[in-house]
């Protein structure tokens, strides 16, 4: 539902010179909003109980209307203009410092959020230190809307070149945002603002690799930061992976979206070795993480049926997913081995959630449903009227699938490597390995996964000799020389 009403009608028409820029919008009652804003927090109109340095809990109805009419205003270049040019910013930090009341706050906010989409309005916001301090504070308010609004904002910032260093190196320096963002991520179930959270996440953790890996090691020790008068009271000892999934595990079902976006943190977190040990490392050994990755692939995403054009649709959540599984899978693969070296006793490879063959199936059939896509008649007469940005997006389109397809065949590249006779009957039994699948993986495979493809074919001439002499005539390259 829209917070916020209709921005009012102006009588900037009927006053020569009263009209902000281009819009019909009245100065004069833009002003005095921001004359009532900065009565509202003028020690004298302080609550006479209660806390004296705090204003109004509680908005009347009409100032409510009112700034609310400037919040929706504050989307026209012009106004935000007009607000910044009447050090709008500053009145908001002194609400933002003495307000009590969280409806206020988050109008303040979700108007300084409006104004920042503009390059040099958000570059002056982002330069005043104190409006930065204050503004980071609110991520430990008690308030969702207030955390959306506030979220908003920095993603906005963080969306902008030209500051984005500047806001980086301002939440380094503040320790307890990492426990507020952490709080949310594991406490929230207002799934609006986990995906705005997770949005500020997973930009920070791009733009900035040392931030990353400091948010990883934290959890450690508690993290100091600026006490804030309605935050939690004591926070637990977060830890950065965990808090991750509890906020996928929220999205996962209405926001297919969001859960793209906490994918790719997880996908950003294994680029770096402390990430990948903190997602394998973890107390339940990355049971979790591996348990969640796997309901996705096996039991919700691209299923069988669904048509072959979904993998389009879900392309790089589907990359991002693959991509943490295949972390996972190395990472274990190489604890796996260093065991067997050390203990001198020759074993299978036996990770419990790693052999998996419903995974494998899944697997094969994004690859199958790459192909089926690939096979799409094409229209000719509506490729004839594509624009230059229609092939750029076509372009685009097909690097991400290209992306999606190299990953898929790494993992099940290393997982076919991994098979035993074992494993490899339970997957003929449970129809995830026959004819058709199997062509399927070898065509993707080959060549450049051959040592893989002919180890899985000797394993394979253990458990169906046919089968495997069926797919040696099909790829003639395979056949074991005498």
């Amino acid at each position: 539902m829209d917070r916020n009403p209709s921005p009012p009608s102006s009588e900037a028409e009927e006053e020569e010179g009263d009209a902000v820029g281009s819009t019909v919008y009245s100065k004069h009652w833009l002003f005095s909003i921001l004359t009532r804003l900065i009565e509202v927090i003028s020690p004298e109109k302080a609550e006479p109980t209660g806390s004296p340095e705090g204003i109004r809990t509680e908005l009347d109805e009409e100032m409510e209307n009112d700034i609310c009419k400037v919040w929706d205003m504050s989307m026209d270049e012009d106004v935000a203009s007009f607000l910044q040019e009447f050090n709008a910013p500053d009145i908001f930090l002194g609400v933002l410092a003495k307000s009590k009341c969280p409806r206020l706050t988050e109008i303040c906010v979700g108007i300084l959020g409006n104004m920042a989409c503009f390059q040099d309005i958000c570059m002056s916001i982002s330069k005043d230190e104190n409006l930065g301090q204050m503004l980071l504070q609110r991520l430990c308010d008690s308030d969702s809307p207030t955390l959306l609004e506030t979220s908003r904002l920095l993603l906005t910032c963080l969306s902008q070149p030209e500051v984005a260093s500047v806001w980086v190196e301002r939440i380094r320096e503040n320790p307890s945002v990492y426990d507020c963002v952490c709080f949310i991520m594991s406490s929230s179930t207002n799934v609006e603002l986990l995906v705005k959270v997770g949005e500020v996440v997973d930009k920070l953790f791009d733009l900035d690799e040392e931030l990353m890996l400091n948010w990883i090691k934290n959890g450690t020790c508690r993290s100091v930061g600026p006490s804030v008068e309605d935050s939690p009271e004591e926070l637990p000892d977060f830890k950065i992976v965990p808090c991750i999934l509890e906020a996928a595990k929220q999205v996962r079902s209405d926001n297919l979206e969001g859960l793209d976006v906490y994918m790719h943190i997880l996908q950003l977190l294994t680029t770096v070795d402390e990430g990948i040990q903190a997602i394998v490392q973890s107390p339940d050994g990355g049971k979790e993480t591996w348990s969640l990755l796997y309901d996705l692939i096996c039991r919700e995403l691209c299923q069988p049926d669904d048509p072959p054009i979904i993998v389009q649709e879900q392309k790089t959540l589907l990359a991002s997913i693959l991509s943490v599984l295949s972390a996972m899978f190395a990472s274990q693969t190489e604890q796996e081995y260093t065991k067997m070296r050390k203990s001198n006793v020759k074993f299978p490879f036996s990770c419990y959630f790693i052999l998996d063959m419903p995974l494998i199936g899944s697997l094969i059939r994004i690859l199958q449903y790459m192909e089926d896509c690939g096979k799409r008649p094409v229209d000719n007469s509506k490729e004839s009227e594509q624009e230059e940005t229609g092939k750029a997006d076509i372009n685009e389109e097909d690097f991400h699938l290209k992306i999606l397809k190299d990953i898929c065949c790494e993992l099940l590249s290393n997982m076919l490597q991994e098979l035993t006779k074992e494993n490899t009957l339970e997957g003929l039994h449970q129809g995830h390995l026959n004819e058709q699948t199997c062509s399927c993986a070898f065509q993707n495979l080959l060549p450049l996964y051959f040592a893989s493809v002919e180890s899985f074919l000797e394993v394979l001439r253990e458990a169906d000799q046919t089968l495997a002499d069926n797919l040696e005539k099909r790829f003639p390259s395979l056949k074991v020389n005498a």
